[in-house]
């Protein structure tokens, strides 16, 4: 006989021996329990059967509730029940992982018959433990779009029950949320919409039973359109039977048909399927055993829901509500709180006929059954080394971070608002209404200049006075509305004046409402502006909002609840992305965290060798920043720590995201020519060594001119300042800021354009055809001068207008002292041969100093993130955020090998031509890559072939500029191989 006969004849056989009712035949559905071994698991059945007395079977029928944060006495309680009354299972509630783990090794020890041990775990078993994430709740689940996202979660779950010791979640809910004001499954439902619900159900159950737990379907036959909570009541339901079949019973149906293994009985009272009085559901033969195993043919486990809920247990007391519902056709007694009482008067029963030992028996191997498909014929017990770890991995993180991301909902956008654009054109405030928001603060200022705002819920009409006020000026505010609650009957946690406040604010800008929180809260909402649903308030949820705000990230999320007629089912919906930079982990570009957490180390080294006081390093692959960290402090000696938002002087990037920019961007509008001379731009230099010099040789770093010129050595005398350059104070003719409290004289930029000028150009050597290779600083100055010649504006103001402004750069910028906080910027060297005092905010570059701190070498100062965002518009091929500034035809030319003596670009570094050397890079990036580096101790470098951004950004000039030993120790190019490390690369 071939295996599929052999399995479909098994299957036969487990259906006659254990079916509990005569089929109908429209709804045949399979029988969950079956394995595909499944003799073995018939003959292990009996064997475990034939092995226990009656009152030892009995004990099979019941789980109780286990804590693994109680104390001993609690312990000593369970244990007695696992020995004296052989529990079928364990439900646990409220611990830790690792004392769980523990207890569960514990009991399993001391149990003649393994023990199934369960969990109510609807969003992951962080519901019941602590030091575990939190995955999404179900009306977030029901937004998402994807379904493969939903089934990853449950395979995820899966792993994390397994790794626990673990058999059955009580998951998903599958009640069809149709009442708004259901007070206690509203946001645990995947919505008010019978297809939404089922689909969502369907693929949750799959993922936990194709990866070995068991799913348990509730709470039957409905719980969705009750105004009480079954925990403190018995709601009663007066549908009629057609509408419950309809709606209630449809997704149970649907999952039937995918194998589904075990249902939840609620206490209800629905009149229309039982009227017997006030019987509850889960008490009610017409309900257990008439529908759910008759009607509908249900052939998997049948739970009750915990029989010490006050809708069941105020009118029937412990032991006999047990019995009650075993004769009602539930399998499973959940929390019973008398197991030797509930055995007893069940022993009662069948000796009064009124259940067979039989039907005990084959309730009994049902459940036997169960235990053998989830492995328990195989106990072993659970490793506890490293537990924590091994349940939240990046991949945890990273399904819980796709998920909420696919939820987000776009629900009003007038006008087109989201995602924002014209970011230069904008003013832009926060205000944060029931939590600080810090997440939300914190990445809403990633993508453009935010004032933050935030106040207490129901503040008093003082506060919310003094906060239109506050607001009055800005274009667009985003409220972020928090610290809500899940109770309709308390407005859920939303104050009236709150939405007066949010309505006020409306009439005068553009306002954008996220809603961290319940979607049934938006009632309140309606016809307010703008407004997005984010469904809960997390951390997760904080760091998204503003991604989908700011066009990092399509918002995909549809709303899958009928709130009121503005929020119906169905609203949101794609929106497009602005091909911003987003947030995320590595593991969800396919990149290692582990690996990239190695970079920890060598950064660490940095410091401890006194290589740098501090660092950031971040790492982008495929748009998305998937590492960004913060070492170290801004001195050596106490003082700031490094952060996200620390400013550095970047030194000689500012050659390639400065000058060259500008340079890029007037060549794509065919306003530069990098075939022409000098002098096409600069007629004054015709008849200088200067003159004749081509735009291309001069960017390539060929066209002779000097490595550097100290120009401040002409303006000191004795190792101090000359009185006629430098005044330590601005007065008449002394107004460009130097230093702090040292001004040089007006013509001091002049002064250093004509040495510029008169300096020497070195021959080109014999028998060659070009000037030789010699990397200067001189290369900018000259450009520079090109750039503002052309646009007849500074460089400075051309950038920020082009450049910085459009694409939400406020720190990207020369001259910080003047424009920030002094206290956020790296310091540089104590500079003791020229300026004799501490740099910090101004260019640490002595020319560029002289210059008025705008250089086309040298002067531009930015966080990590600014230049990240810079350099994704490189990869995208000049355009960021829907503005187009480069064309990629462009972008290509000057980040190509333009040298055949060097492995430079136009403007750009490359790595080392050679095979296996990454020069200035690491040995791994492709040769495709570009980036430059930074005498302050920065790098940057983009990997088109990969899509991948490394920032590496240092102040090892603090206080010293001798320090070599970053580049010494090969501190920035370790770590850029280890982020090719990351990737698998070799």
């Amino acid at each position: 006989m071939s295996n599929k006969l052999w399995r479909v004849f098994a299957v036969g056989i487990i259906a006659l021996i254990f079916s509990s009712g005569k089929i109908d035949e429209s709804l045949e559905v399979a029988d969950p329990l079956s394995t595909t071994d499944s003799m073995a698991q018939i003959n292990w059945v009996d064997s475990v059967f034939n092995s226990l007395t009656l009152d030892e079977r009995l004990g099979q029928l019941f789980m109780i509730a286990a804590y693994s944060n109680k104390d001993q006495k609690h312990v000593d309680e369970i244990s007695n029940l696992v020995k004296t009354e052989n529990l079928g299972g364990l439900i646990f509630f409220q611990g830790g992982p690792d004392r769980q783990a523990r207890l569960t090794n514990y009991y399993q020890a001391q149990s003649k018959t393994p023990l199934f041990i369960a969990m109510d775990a609807e969003w992951g078993i962080s519901m019941r433990l602590d030091s575990v994430p939190d995955f999404p709740k179900a009306m977030t689940l029901g937004a998402v779009q994807d379904e493969e996202l939903v089934y990853k979660m449950g395979k995820e779950m899966a792993r994390q029950f397994k790794e626990l010791g673990m058999h059955i979640n009580f998951a998903p809910v599958v009640d069809v949320n149709s009442n708004p004001e259901n007070p206690v499954i509203g946001y645990r439902a995947f919505g008010g919409n019978r297809e939404v619900v089922t689909k969502h159900a369907v693929s949750y159950m799959k993922g936990l039973q194709e990866n070995g737990v068991i799913a348990n379907a509730k709470h039957f036959p409905g719980h969705g359109d009750t105004e009480a909570d079954s925990h403190y009541s018995l709601p009663v339901i007066k549908n009629p039977e057609q509408r419950i079949w309809d709606v209630d019973l449809y997704p149970y149906q649907e999952l039937f048909k995918e194998n589904l293994m075990s249902v939840m009985v609620a206490h209800l009272n629905v009149p229309s399927l039982d009227d017997t009085g006030n019987i509850p559901t889960s008490l009610s033969k017409k309900v257990v055993t008439d529908l759910l195993q008759k009607r509908m043919n249900f052939q998997g486990l049948i739970f009750t829901d915990a029989l010490n809920m006050k809708g069941v247990a105020v009118a029937n007391a412990p032991g006999e509500v047990d019995l009650k519902a075993l004769l009602a056709g539930n399998d499973v007694l959940l929390y019973s709180q008398d197991v030797p009482k509930a055995k007893a008067l069940i022993k009662n029963a069948v000796t009064e006929g009124k259940i067979t030992e039989k039907e005990i028996d084959r309730r009994v191997k049902k459940i036997l059954r169960a235990k053998y498909w989830a492995g328990l014929n195989e106990y072993k017990p659970i490793d506890t080394y490293k537990l924590v770890e091994r349940l939240d991995t990046p991949e945890t993180e990273t399904i819980i971070e796709e998920l909420y991301a696919d939820a987000m909902t776009v629900a009003v956008n007038k006008n087109d608002l989201l995602p924002f654009q014209f970011l230069d054109l904008t003013s832009f405030a926060s205000l944060s209404i029931g939590d600080e928001g810090k997440d939300f603060q914190k990445y809403l200022s990633k993508y453009t200049k935010f004032d933050h705002f935030s106040i207490e819920k129901a503040s008093n009409e003082t506060t919310h006075y003094n906060t239109i006020k506050q607001l009055e000026d800005y274009d667009v505010v985003v409220v972020g509305l928090m610290g809500l609650t899940n109770s309709p009957k308390r407005n859920f946690g939303i104050s009236p004046s709150d939405i007066q406040l949010i309505k006020d604010l409306a009439k005068r800008q553009k306002v954008v409402t996220v809603l961290f929180g319940n979607a049934y809260a938006a009632q309140q909402l309606e016809g307010i502006g703008n407004v997005v649903f984010a469904y809960e308030n997390t951390p997760a949820t904080q760091k998204l909002a503003p991604q989908i705000l700011f066009g990092a990230r399509a918002a995909k999320g549809i709303l899958p609840v009928t709130v009121n007629g503005e929020f119906s089912h169905g609203v949101g919906g794609y929106l497009a992305p602005a091909n911003r930079l987003s947030y995320g982990t590595p593991e969800s570009v396919g990149i290692d965290g582990k690996i990239l957490d190695k970079i920890d180390a060598v950064a660490e080294k940095a410091i401890r060798i006194q290589a740098t006081p501090g660092a950031n390093v971040l790492v982008v692959k495929d748009g998305k920043v998937v590492f960004e960290r913060s070492y170290g402090k801004l001195e050596y000696k106490s003082s700031p720590n490094m952060n996200s938002e620390t400013v550095f002087d970047l030194a000689s990037i500012t050659k390639v995201l400065a000058t060259t920019q500008a340079v890029m961007f007037l060549e794509s509008r065919g306003e530069l020519d990098m075939g022409n001379y000098l002098q096409d731009y600069l007629p004054e230099l015709k008849g200088t060594n200067k003159g004749k010099l081509i735009l291309s040789d001069v960017m390539a770093h060929e066209a002779g001119l000097v490595a550097f010129i100290p120009y401040y050595a002409r303006t000191v005398e004795a190792g101090q300042w000359r009185g006629d350059y430098y005044k330590p104070a601005p007065s008449p003719g002394f107004s460009r800021a130097v230093s702090n409290d040292m001004y040089g004289m007006d013509a001091l930029r002049d002064s250093i354009w004509h040495w510029t000028v008169d300096s020497k150009i070195t021959p080109i050597p014999r028998g060659a055809s070009k000037h030789a290779y010699v990397y200067s600083d001189l290369t900018m100055y000259l450009m520079q001068a090109v750039v503002e010649r052309i646009v007849n504006q500074p460089m400075e103001d051309f950038l920020d207008q082009n450049f910085y402004g459009p694409l939400g750069l406020n720190t990207m910028t020369f001259n910080p002292a003047m424009k920030m906080p002094i206290d956020n910027i790296a310091p540089t060297e104590n500079d003791i041969t020229f300026r004799k005092r501490q740099v910090q905010g101004y260019v640490h570059d002595p020319g560029a100093a002289m210059f008025g701190g705008v250089a086309g070498h040298a002067g531009l100062f930015g966080k990590a993130n600014d230049l990240a965002v810079m350099m994704q518009m490189m990869l995208n091929g000049g355009s960021y955020g829907n503005v187009n500034l480069i064309n990629p035809e462009t972008v290509n030319k000057f980040t190509k090998n333009q040298s055949r003596q060097s492995r430079r670009g136009w403007g750009w570094d490359k790595p080392d031509t050679q095979a296996g050397k990454g020069g200035s890079a690491g040995d791994l990036a492709p040769k495709s890559t570009f980036g430059h580096t930074g005498f302050t101790g920065t790098c940057v470098w983009a990997d088109p072939e990969n899509n991948l951004i490394y920032v590496f950004l240092s102040n090892r000039v603090y206080p010293d500029a001798t320090n070599t030993k970053l580049l010494k120790e090969g501190i920035r190019t370790d770590i850029h191989d280890i982020i090719y490390e990351a990737m698998g690369k070799k």
